[in-house]
């Protein structure tokens, strides 16, 4: 069924470290050439060494993010107390306290549960199970964030094409699309969500209000998009879904949604809506008992953590242990402190300045466009955390010339519509190729994704731009 894809070729590790060592070499000569600045080249260089290093080396990226930061240190480059400041432990504990709850929630068998609801008012009619299957892969983006949602996405994609035995290559690829237009729908969808909140002062409301709208016309081109390219994959669903008897269709909808526990599919459930409900009135919260902006939206995600680890006292401990990905959450911090030694020697002003001067000075059009397309075509090379984390200074440095929030929301927008660009464009996009790769032994390459990730890309970022330059000229 449908086009095959590549197998790409192995690189062994040692070349891979020589390759690593040259790159990173040249980068640090390059840089010095252009700066004359060594504490801002050795800020630049351990910083491009941790983002290449990502993407050579990703098992051991901890690793090497533990080493730059004992470099930065040790060469005087930024102090153990800046170094601590910039690991945001406010986006730590926001993202500890929802893994915490959407854990439970995936254990209570809520997220199968969905998926099955939606595929018995699909009928099993194809066009309208791709549909369904986008659209609950953005929902589940933006309601719980893009890890948990893809990790659950594409083990339904895999029951599915098991099912009906199709092949899950190009169902996955779309899910992984609309995972990403769903993390900018709100602050929940993607840790760059909470990390330009908590950095900007925007609220759960002011997502709602402006990347939501732009964020469904995106999901929409999606979904042309998706219809198109897989035109003869669904000729062949249809087919292989007439095959099977409707006692075989009746019982695949059975085991994808029974739920055991009942009474924990119910309370988690309740809990995690009165979390969703608080996040969305955090702002009003706040306001209406004098406290310090976003207290709510760190609390408030805490809260629910909290609720959850007393009722399930008895595995509070495992819960913890097992549900908050610490893997990820220690390289952000170490990721986010140098992102932040970049602003503390500098550079980002340089940055900053010099996208001001190219701008033309106060051209908000043109600097919205500029901000958008280069986070997301840098984030199309590195993963879209990594890109974001170095553009929030150079924002808030822009807006202390331009006051606006859409510089703000064109970083957001490049951050996630841009990581559809490849395979490494965002973390939701390596965890399913990763996940295809074990189970089914499918290996992507480059010149396959861009068949559709270019257009997935760059058609939501147009959108994006034209929906923002729109919102320029209409609230200015």
């Amino acid at each position: 069924m449908g086009e095959e894809f590549e197998v790409s070729p192995s690189i062994s590790f040692k070349k891979a470290a020589i390759i690593y060592i040259i790159i990173n070499s040249i980068c640090a000569l390059v840089i010095y050439y252009f700066l004359r600045n060594s504490t801002q080249t050795i800020a630049a260089t351990v910083f491009i060494a941790l983002v290449i290093g990502t993407l050579l080396f990703w098992k051991f990226r901890v690793a090497i993010a533990f080493i730059g930061i004992v470099i930065l240190l040790m060469t005087k480059t930024i102090d153990l107390k800046h170094t601590v400041e910039f690991m945001n432990l406010d986006v730590i504990l926001f993202l500890i306290g929802m893994m915490i709850l959407v854990g439970l929630l995936r254990r209570s068998g809520f997220f199968r549960w969905f998926l099955a609801w939606g595929l018995k008012i699909s009928r099993f009619e194809p066009w309208r199970m791709l549909i369904i299957f986008i659209v609950i892969a953005a929902v589940m983006a933006a309601l719980v964030d893009e890890v948990t949602s893809i990790l659950f996405t594409t083990a339904l994609v895999l029951d599915f094409s098991a099912f009906f035995k199709v092949k899950p290559i190009r169902l996955t690829m779309v899910v992984v699309l609309a995972t990403n237009i769903g993390s900018s729908w709100t602050v929940l969808g993607n840790p760059i969500g909470i990390l330009i909140a908590l950095r900007s002062g925007l609220t759960f409301e002011d997502f709602l209000k402006n990347s939501f709208p732009i964020g469904i016309i995106s999901l929409i081109s999606i979904i042309i998009l998706a219809l198109l390219w897989m035109r003869r994959d669904l000729i062949y669903f249809k087919k292989r879904i007439k095959e099977a008897s409707d006692e075989q269709l009746d019982n695949f909808l059975e085991d994808l949604g029974t739920v055991e526990d009942k009474k924990m599919f119910l309370i988690s459930t309740i809990i995690f809506f009165g979390v969703i409900i608080s996040l969305a009135l955090h702002h009003r919260l706040e306001l209406f008992m004098g406290l310090e902006l976003n207290t709510m939206l760190v609390g408030t995600s805490i809260l629910g953590a909290g609720l959850i680890m007393l009722w399930q006292r008895n595995i509070a401990r495992e819960l913890l242990m097992t549900e908050v990905d610490w893997w990820t959450l220690v390289f952000f911090m170490f990721l986010f402190a140098k992102a932040g030694c970049l602003k503390y020697v500098g550079l980002t002003d340089v940055i900053a300045q010099s996208l001001y001067n190219l701008s033309g000075g106060d051209n908000t059009p043109l600097l919205i466009t500029m901000i958008l397309w280069l986070s997301g075509i840098t984030s199309a090379a590195a993963d879209n955390v990594v890109v974001v984390s170095t553009f929030i200074p150079v924002i808030q440095f822009l807006n202390q010339q331009i006051d606006t929030p859409l510089l703000w929301w064109a970083l957001l927008f490049g951050g996630c519509y841009g990581g559809n660009m490849t395979m490494v464009g965002s973390t939701a996009n390596i965890i399913a190729l990763g996940i295809l790769e074990d189970k089914r032994g499918y290996h992507m390459t480059l010149r396959y994704w861009l068949k559709i990730g270019f257009l997935g890309a760059v058609i939501p970022m147009l959108i994006g731009t034209i929906g923002l330059i729109f919102y320029h000229f209409l609230f200015q």
